[in-house]
């Protein structure tokens, strides 16, 4: 039965899956548009340091006052509405809820709420995915200790990875290379906050009025957003990263299945079975057309002759040689489609994806031009760029990765 089937079931039924949600930011704000429109799911409360921020995204999505104006949980699980307050701990407390959603986007205290929600029989949806990057294994083996599923969360990147990969490995193939794209320059590793908004065609004073954050902006331009998340496919799935840290070679769609081989063969790979992340630019800066930069995918192999006659038959796009081939989403839709995971956790218990070894670690690969000696690094978009390394390669030193969190 699909997913949606059983939410009507249970729509039906009156036995709705109940749902608490920790951050109602942008990722929040996306996931709680779609809650009214999904069918046997009940937002009972919404936990947020700032309550009114939290009502004004609300309003903004959509929500009347009347539906997010719950007296207490309480009451939001007698009317059907929603209780919006700071107080995360009696949200992960009360006995109804069946499902977290961890949103945050602070490792630490992503880290914290998982856990408080394991020890109260919650599942988590985690879609801080710095936190993951930061303990993953660990927090999918305390949710297993406490009988409960803990995921990432569907609609952030490496969730859809997870999902490309599970797809080709339970269809017979082997998997060569899975990740993302983005718009990719060497350069760009040396931004800071201070400098992140000339790469963006933007003034300081434009981002401001428009409420940017220069860290979160940053972090998605210097390649810590690509590392962070390439670390939690490794972890999620067991592929591997490149031994020297990611590569961002640029190619069209059409070209993954080329970029994506190993180097004896005319690819980049180090061995099959790795991560990388595919560039929308080229070297000098042009645009590539038809990039995979919103996207993700999966390179599988056709490893005998009968599989690469059936990609001909079926004018499979493939590498030269017909052995590789590609499948991609070229677009995610971030918080849009976190009601994936609440629904395969809570329905199914199953996971969008959970960490299941220590393949991957996120690691300083140099200083930034403007840091000194004594200065604090700021992992996550900061002062400081990331990569994606193999455990075996990884400075085990530095554990702490995310935008708050930090290291000297």
């Amino acid at each position: 039965m699909s997913l949606h089937a059983k939410l009507c079931e249970r729509a039906a039924q009156g036995k709705p899956l109940i749902v608490g949600l920790i951050g109602a930011g942008k990722f929040g704000a996306m996931y709680l548009a779609q809650v009214p429109k999904t069918p046997g799911v009940h937002v009972v409360g919404i936990a947020d340091l700032a309550p009114p921020n939290a009502r004004a995204n609300l309003a903004r999505v959509g929500w009347t006052s009347e539906r997010c104006g719950a007296a207490s949980l309480d009451a939001a699980l007698a009317h059907g509405t929603t209780h919006v307050s700071d107080d995360w701990e009696a949200l992960v407390g009360h006995p109804r809820i069946d499902v977290i959603v961890e949103c945050t986007g602070h490792p630490l205290a992503a880290v914290q709420h998982c856990l408080a929600a394991f020890r109260h029989g919650k599942h988590v949806v985690n879609v801080t995915v710095e936190a993951d990057a930061l303990c993953g294994p660990l927090l999918a083996r305390r949710a297993a200790e406490a009988g409960v599923v803990y995921s990432l969360a569907y609609g952030d990147q490496p969730a859809l990875i997870c999902d490309l990969v599970d797809w080709a490995r339970a269809a017979g193939f082997g998997v060569v290379a899975a990740g993302r794209g983005h718009k990719w320059l060497p350069h760009f590793a040396q931004s800071t906050p201070e400098t992140v908004w000339g790469f963006y065609g933007l003034t300081p004073e434009q981002a401001k009025i428009g409420g940017l954050n220069p860290k979160m902006f940053n972090s998605f331009l210097d390649g810590s957003k690509p590392a962070i998340e390439s670390t939690a496919v490794c972890n999620a799935t067991g592929l591997v990263a490149p031994p020297d840290g990611l590569t961002y070679p640029p190619a069209s769609i059409d070209d993954i299945p080329m970029m994506c081989r190993p180097i004896a063969e005319g690819g980049v790979l180090h061995t099959k079975g790795q991560v990388e992340v595919i560039s929308s630019l080229e070297r000098d800066g042009r645009a590539i057309p038809y990039d995979i930069r919103f996207g993700v995918f999966v390179v599988f192999e056709g490893d005998t002759e009968y599989i690469r006659n059936c990609f001909r038959e079926y004018m499979v796009r493939t590498d030269p040689t017909g052995r590789y081939a590609c499948l991609y989403k070229r677009w995610h839709l971030i918080g849009l489609e976190v009601g994936i995971s609440v629904a395969s956790v809570g329905l199914r218990g199953e996971p969008t994806g959970a960490a299941v070894c220590f393949n991957a670690d996120v690691v300083i690969s140099r200083p930034a031009k403007h840091s000194t000696a004594r200065v604090v690094i700021r992992c996550g978009g900061s002062y400081c760029p990331r990569r994606s390394r193999s455990n075996s390669e990884a400075c085990r030193s530095v554990l702490r990765t995310g935008q708050d969190s930090s290291v000297r």
